[in-house]
């Protein structure tokens, strides 16, 4: 019996299995808007067998986006936009989710395919903000310091967004504190300078991630589950590390959240990351085992074996797969055969199904 493809519960929803599609930019929406390419791209995936399909980096203000072509999730215009794609999703067995975002100091860039470099006013850019006012990298712009006032209004951004998330049909939100966007910005020491009540020690620096985490989960259905990205290590020496990120996980698990997706690094560009076949992995298990909470493992997941053993033997509940599935949106069902479990194909795909 495949551990892989068994269900799993969080509150009261049920996945099929424990294949997750992660959440990966597109870099193809005008003014947020979700279109027909996020459409069949998001529903190919939820055609070929994941439990999950999880939208992009959802902005939750126009000057949170990574990029123009960012999606959004700051009007109600934007909901309507993405409802039928979480129809579609749930009509096919999936669970529908959305990751809702800011991306602070790495906002106002170009998409990677051009260049990927920062925009500036005249090239329908924006002036970026982060905790504290340090570039990116040489060459980035200089971000405006957030004011405290300010950091309120970031809470319910994440908050507006998460009830239009709702409006339009997903039963799973993840809030993004990963790959150096504004909440990992502001959980860094790298990134957060702070003097006040946001900055200097842990329990401060995690102060608005926790608020967005406390107040997202008293907006988003008990029965519901929400998610967590985060990066457990900078790999960055004096950067956050992976035990501060087990202290997180206590704090959000004590706020309700039901599951840590652990990925890594994003925060600066010179990092040194020892990239390799499921080398996040051992984060997410030493996130479970100290935290006692729910996580999800991801990064260079490629081959069903692998997969299996991560969830078999418990180093993670689920595997957050990204690239692999872009490769092959059916990816679940032909690990399905590999691994001899039994899975329905779309009625309307039966007659290719191998024997």
């Amino acid at each position: 019996m495949s551990k892989l493809f068994s269900r799993f519960k969080l509150r009261g929803l049920e996945f099929k299995n424990r294949i997750f599609v992660s959440p990966m930019c597109q870099y193809s929406a005008q003014d947020g808007m979700a279109d027909t390419w996020h459409l069949v791209h998001l529903g190919s995936r939820a055609v070929g067998g994941a439990g999950l399909v999880m939208v992009e980096a959802s902005a939750i203000a126009p000057e949170g986006r990574i990029s123009p072509y960012d999606l959004g999730l700051w009007s109600e215009h934007h909901a309507e936009a993405l409802a039928p794609i979480a129809r579609f999703i749930r009509e096919q067995g999936a669970a529908p989710a959305i990751q809702l975002a800011h991306a602070g100091r790495k906002a106002s860039t170009d998409a990677p395919w051009l260049s990927r470099s920062p925009l500036g006013p005249e090239q329908g850019g924006w002036q970026v903000v982060a905790p504290s006012a340090i570039p990116f990298a040489p060459g980035s712009p200089l971000p405006r310091e957030l004011a405290e006032a300010e950091l309120s209004g970031i809470v319910t951004y994440f908050v507006d967004a998460a009830s239009r998330a709702l409006e339009a049909g997903f039963k799973v939100a993840e809030i993004h504190m990963a790959h150096g966007y504004l909440l990992h910005q502001f959980l860094s020491p790298l990134s957060n300078r702070r003097d006040d009540a946001y900055g200097g020690s842990l329990e401060n620096r995690a102060r608005l991630p926790l608020r967005v985490a406390q107040a997202v989960r008293a907006a988003w259905p008990q029965d519901l589950p929400l998610f967590v990205r985060i990066s457990a290590t900078d790999w960055v020496e004096g950067g956050w590390d992976l035990a501060q990120s087990q202290q997180l996980c206590r704090w959000l698990k004590e706020e309700g959240i039901d599951l840590i997706d652990c990925s890594s690094g994003g925060l600066t560009p010179d990092a040194r990351i020892p990239a390799g076949p499921g080398f996040q992995a051992p984060f997410a298990a030493a996130i479970r085992q100290e935290a006692g909470i729910a996580v999800g493992a991801v990064g260079l997941i490629t081959a069903p074996e692998q997969a299996e053993q991560i969830v078999a033997t418990g180093l993670a509940d689920v595997v957050f797969l990204a690239r692999e599935l872009l490769r092959d949106p059916y990816w679940p069902l032909h690990a399905a055969r590999k691994l001899g479990a039994e899975v329905p194909w779309p009625l309307q795909y039966e007659r290719a199904r191998p024997a």
